[in-house]
């Protein structure tokens, strides 16, 4: 899953960048109130965490910003500024959640995958659908049971399926999803990731829709 930072620290961007991408994630770094503000996309991301001290304007701002153009993507503050009023007008300003620095990643990643339960509707910590099970933090997938031999992207595209069961995700989504801005992204890895991704969890699993790309089947 692809995640924006915005986070004008370049050491503790680049610090919580690297964890993030070692617990699967894609993430884009931005440093500034007017980078974030351009950022192409943003509505596609699964989360943003946003930094309220930017150089050149308010974190708050850029959150008004975005939910005053209907941008509906999860977003939690990461933030040094940590009194009661910070938080309610943060919340206020349309956050789904309020983290004060310093704080375990631990934590972070815990409050991350929370959000992304809320967004679906569900409080158990793993996805299910049918005889799959995955667990996002304990990174670990099954079948009937089984442990599932993933690598690392096959676990990036099978979260990313069973976070939108039954709904078309075209190439251009899934690469959207799983990788950074500057990263090379060709069609055809689609293609061979998910024939890759078919032979351990069945064909049948994921449907293909010329023309359309690919739905996840419960």
């Amino acid at each position: 899953m692809h995640i924006l930072l915005v986070e004008d620290d370049p050491e503790l961007g680049r610090r919580l960048s690297e964890r993030l991408r070692a617990a699967d994630f894609a993430v884009d770094l931005a440093t500034s109130q007017s980078e974030a503000e351009d950022w192409p996309d943003v509505e596609r991301m699964a989360a943003i965490i946003l930094d309220l001290g930017l150089p050149d304007g308010s974190g708050l701002d850029l959150l008004r910003g975005w939910r005053d153009r209907r941008v509906e993507t999860p977003i939690l503050i990461l933030t040094a500024r940590g009194s009661w009023q910070d938080k309610v007008e943060g919340l206020n300003a349309g956050a789904d959640d309020f983290v004060v620095k310093p704080v375990r990643f631990e934590e972070l990643l815990a409050r991350l995958n929370a959000l992304f339960r809320r967004q679906q509707g569900s409080r158990s910590a793993s996805l299910e659908a049918g005889d799959i099970v995955l667990d996002p933090l304990a990174r670990t997938a099954r079948k009937s049971g089984e442990p599932l031999s993933l690598s690392r992207q096959e676990f990036r595209l099978l979260h990313l399926f069973m976070r939108r069961p039954g709904q078309v995700m075209s190439q251009g989504d899934i690469l959207e999803n799983l990788y950074e801005l500057d990263a090379e992204r060709e069609l055809n890895t689609v293609e061979v990731l998910v024939g890759r991704l078919r032979r351990k969890i069945g064909r049948e699993r994921i449907t293909t829709l010329r023309g359309m790309g690919y739905r996840f089947e419960r």
